[in-house]
């Protein structure tokens, strides 16, 4: 008689070691997927932690029904007794469920495998891992700053503290961080930690407060995990103003530990840099980025800021970061509000001493590339330098911004769409990318796009004049001129805010009903010294109002005030294309046809299509229009016909703005006109419906 064999034997008979080695690893597996999944369903942390716990008490059934039951070709039995009982299984029933138990279990420990080599990669994200940090664990939102002042002019400072850990952070490689004009919106300290976590996708939140009194500076910080709203970290600071610029650094240098974000060399050696030792020059600096984020009134802005860095740079002359400032301002104002010779030298001039004391920070490259881009127009060697800042500061989404910009003046539209996407990704309530992005969209009269990013836009500033104004603008593009109006009469209008000021114009000339916008534009150049040089501009717009609303005297004067405006103005930039085309409109309301017609020509030569896809056409649009209202039918229509088949600067012509504008009168009682309006409606339906 065979001896019975012992326990282990037994167990490693019945298989009970394989269906445990089995169990382990399907229910590892299990637990590793499905904890990527329920989240995406908000379930929370205690219902996963349940899933775990069920799983880890089924390993002790999986053993005993191991022992007593048997998988065989006749389906599941009672395990037999062992060999020399009464019913010994057939030997070779059992060697074919030995091969099959060690395929399962092979297969299992494949997936296993291949599970851990893909989240090693970094393809799963979750909650707590080490593959999950790079964009789960090591991702903040800096919140604005408290400020804590008696005196709420001191506001600019705690933002512009607030500014620079931001700052410092971007720089970090290893962690990603959301940019302060998405987290703007938010009030200082709010309750709602984890859902304002989840709206900006990222686990962790610091908030702070500043106060400022005299020359002694208070500063708070804490760093909180959202979705526990457990307080990582949380230090104060009180400083002296000649001693508050390490402070920055500091935290940043803090906040990386914390999150075992690992820094570089390089890394560690910027976030520490103080940017001067000057207190005075370091206030007027926070000022000049306080000017910076304004989305209202960009040209007086602009220049606030210029001053504010210019006193900066006066103070201490090695202030690198306010020389990169103060050259992105004048290159702004260059491209924006005067492209004039002082604009052009003062920029390079700053972007040069930028360079000189700092060469490699992002600052001084983002500050060479807009020089390059806006100034200069060498749209070639200002992509090569912030594709080179996209590399160095991967969270800065104004690398980005500038490359889909640029994309747009080459006539690249695609890209320029797909990187305004990336850049809307990266900084998603960001008021100035979403209001670009959809001045992108209306370019190609993709209304129904542009209107979606203002959704987003008014949800985060719905009093906003610059997302009011776009608004408006989309409406117009569609011919929905009483929507438009209703918009325009929300929006607050500051001194110089040209989008508002010549979308009101637009829309009065498109509605006809003249006298709201013709007070506006009095009452805008009843401050002449506000709007620079965009006052011959605002005469001119007045001028044409007051044509087409049948006032010829106050027209002509208006119209004569323009010109003399705008004559100054050519003595300074003789090659300016908006000054130019300005003067051929002004030419042709007092009735000068050759001249006017001689002006939009010389417009269009002096910044063609072919050097700046986005602006250019709008200068061959002038001259159709000047040409439409001299009787010029065949070259108006030839024109419009070209027009609208390309994408050009907001608000293109479209079928709906065609119908309605009084400066294609002329042109309405012929069949060509009807069948131009009726092809490009057809055109822009087929595109809608993509």
């Amino acid at each position: 008689m065979n001896p019975r064999p012992s326990f282990f034997a037994e167990l490693q008979r019945r298989h009970v070691y394989k269906v445990g080695a089995m169990y382990a690893v399907a229910g590892w597996l299990l637990v590793q997927v499905v904890t990527q999944v329920l989240p995406v369903f908000d379930v929370s942390a205690v219902g996963q932690r349940v899933l775990v716990l069920v799983v880890a008490a089924g390993f002790p059934v999986a053993l005993v029904l191991a022992w007593i039951f048997d998988l065989t070709p006749q389906g599941i039995v009672r395990t037999d007794a062992p060999a020399g009982a009464d019913t010994p299984a057939p030997a070779a029933s059992r060697r074919g469920m030995e091969r099959r138990l060690n395929v399962v279990l092979g297969l299992l420990l494949l997936l296993a495998a291949g599970y851990f080599a893909t989240e090693r990669m970094g393809y799963f994200a979750r909650p707590g891992s080490s593959a999950g940090a790079a964009v789960g664990d090591k991702s903040i939102a800096v919140l604005p700053f408290e400020n804590l002042s008696r005196d709420p002019d001191n506001a600019y400072f705690a933002d512009g503290i607030q500014d620079e850990i931001l700052t410092r952070l971007a720089k970090i490689g290893a962690l990603k961080v959301i940019s302060r004009t998405s987290t703007q919106q938010y009030a200082a300290k709010p309750g709602n930690l984890s859902e304002i976590a989840r709206q900006l996708g990222v686990a962790n939140i610091l908030e702070g407060s500043v106060q400022k009194i005299g020359d002694a500076v208070h500063i708070n910080v804490q760093l909180i995990r959202a979705a526990t709203d457990d307080h990582l970290w949380a230090e104060s600071y009180n400083r002296k103003l000649d001693d508050v610029f390490g402070v920055e650094g500091e935290v940043a240098q803090t906040i990386a530990e914390t999150l075992k974000a690992r820094l570089t060399g390089a890394e560690a050696q910027q976030i520490a840099a103080r940017p001067t030792a000057n207190p005075a020059a370091y206030d007027a600096y926070l000022r000049g980025l306080a000017f910076n984020r304004r989305a209202d009134a960009l040209g007086p802005n602009i220049l606030n800021a210029i001053a504010a860095y210019q006193q900066a740079v006066q103070l201490d002359p090695g202030f690198a970061l306010a020389w990169a400032g103060l050259s992105k301002g004048h290159s702004f104002a260059y491209i924006y509000e005067d492209p004039s010779e002082a604009h052009h030298r003062a920029a390079r001039e700053a972007a040069e001493t930028a360079a000189r004391l700092a060469p490699e920070t992002a600052e001084t490259r983002i500050a060479q590339g807009f020089y390059r881009y806006w100034v200069e127009r060498d749209y070639e060697g200002a992509k090569t330098i912030f594709e080179a800042v996209r590399q160095q500061a991967p969270n800065d989404s104004w690398a980005t911004y500038a490359l889909a910009a640029i994309a747009r003046r080459q006539g690249r539209w695609s890209d320029c769409r797909s990187l305004f996407d990336l850049a809307v990704a990266l900084d998603p309530q960001n008021i100035l990318l979403l209001v670009d992005s959809a001045g992108t969209d209306l370019a190609m009269r993709d209304v129904a796009a542009a209107q979606q990013l203002m959704g987003r836009a008014l949800v985060v500033a719905p009093d906003n004049p610059g997302v009011l104004a776009t608004q408006a603008g989309a409406l117009q593009e569609i011919g929905a001129i009483d929507q438009a109006q209703a918009v325009l009469d929300r929006a607050r209008t500051a001194l110089g805010d040209d989008n508002l000021v010549f979308t009101a114009a637009t829309n009065a000339a498109l509605s006809r009903h003249f006298a709201p916008a013709i007070a506006l534009l009095q009452s805008q150049l009843a401050h002449p010294e506000s709007l620079g040089n965009s006052l011959a501009p605002y005469e001119t717009a007045l001028a044409d109002l007051q044509r087409l609303a049948g006032d010829d005297a106050a027209a002509k004067a208006s119209y004569m005030r323009a010109l003399a405006d705008v004559q100054a103005a050519l003595k300074a930039e003789p090659d300016n294309a908006r000054f130019v085309s300005t003067l051929s409109t002004i030419e042709a309301g007092l009735g000068h046809r050759d001249a006017a017609l001689a002006q939009a020509r010389q417009a269009i030569a002096l910044l063609p299509a072919a050097k700046d896809a986005f602006v250019g056409p709008g200068y061959e649009e002038n001259l159709a229009r000047l040409q439409a209202r001299f009787g010029e039918r065949d070259a108006a229509l030839a024109a419009l016909r070209h027009l609208l088949a390309i994408a050009y600067g907001w608000p293109p012509v479209t079928p709906a703005m065609l119908r309605l504008d009084p400066d294609w009168d002329n042109l309405r009682g012929d069949p060509r006109f009807g069948q131009l309006l009726a092809d490009a409606t057809g055109l822009m339906e087929a595109q809608s419906r993509r």
